[in-house]
């Protein structure tokens, strides 16, 4: 909650919520959800603006009392001034950025969003870090959450590549977590899952089924007899599906090339 007093402790949770809002807005289940959205940022801008205008007054009030960083005082109070013309320009900028905002507001208020059947949709591996290579993954996770872990592995995704070679070699899933102890958690289109009992760490990604998809078996967990771990989908042990195998890379189309050298260089690929 904000203080209303403290500029710094308001200034990190202002940094935060917007970095939240930042990843919150990458989907949405309500397109409608937009128009309420908007409507929050241009009363925030507004408030920016405000903002920016209190700096530049702190900068040319205190300008007399000020110095360079080797004590003169007249470089300071340049330093000041210049700083506090930076803020007002700023906020003018800021104001045509009103302008633009309210305008699309304005526009967005004039839709009627209308239901849409959600498209069936299948999760594909992007890439199964076990051991000390999802040590980094792990340590993000730990430290600064799901969304960090989730940005770092994203690295993996090739886009189109990565889809392509996922249906080939059959890592396709009807959801994302089939294994005892997995963990899952949610990012965007990105799902992140975690064993902590195995010690592994496997990101997935949403994707709708290309037109040929019906053609793709989907993988069911297998059935155990509770003595044993249940495989996981991502599991080294976790059966193949796929007949069709994609062409030779230099490097896996599930791990960077950066650790496709170290493993050549330890004499682990083939």
């Amino acid at each position: 909650m904000p203080s209303y007093e403290n500029p710094l402790a308001d200034a990190a949770e202002a940094s935060e919520a917007l970095r939240g809002l930042a990843h919150a807005t990458r989907t949405w289940n309500d397109p409608a959800d937009t128009y309420g959205v908007i409507g929050e940022l241009a009363a925030g801008i507004r408030s920016l603006h405000q903002i920016l205008g209190q700096l530049a007054t702190v900068h040319t009030a205190r300008r007399d009392h000020v110095s360079a960083d080797d004590g003169d005082r007249a470089s300071g109070a340049q330093a000041a001034a210049a700083a506090a013309a930076g803020f007002q320009q700023a906020a003018a900028l800021i104001d045509q950025a009103d302008d633009q905002l309210s305008a699309a507001f304005a526009e967005s208020g004039r839709i009627v969003w209308h239901p849409s059947p959600a498209p069936a949709e299948q999760w594909i591996t992007v890439v199964f870090l076990q051991g000390e290579e999802a040590d980094r993954p792990l340590r993000l996770l730990g430290e600064l959450g799901h969304v960090d872990a989730v940005d770092y592995l994203a690295q993996w995704d090739y886009g189109d590549e990565t889809t392509q070679a996922a249906l080939e070699n059959g890592y396709v899933y009807d959801e994302p977590g089939a294994g005892t102890n997995d963990q899952v958690v949610t990012s965007g289109d990105y799902a992140l899952v975690i064993n902590p009992h195995v010690g592994y760490v496997s990101l997935l990604r949403r994707t709708e089924p290309a037109p040929e998809a019906e053609e793709v078996e989907t993988l069911a967990p297998p059935a155990m007899d509770g003595s044993e771990l249940l495989a996981s989908y991502s599991s080294s042990d976790a059966p193949k599906r796929a007949s069709v195998q994609p062409a030779k890379r230099d490097r896996s189309w599930f791990e960077p090339a950066a650790i496709t050298a170290v493993k050549q260089a330890r004499g682990l690929t083939r």
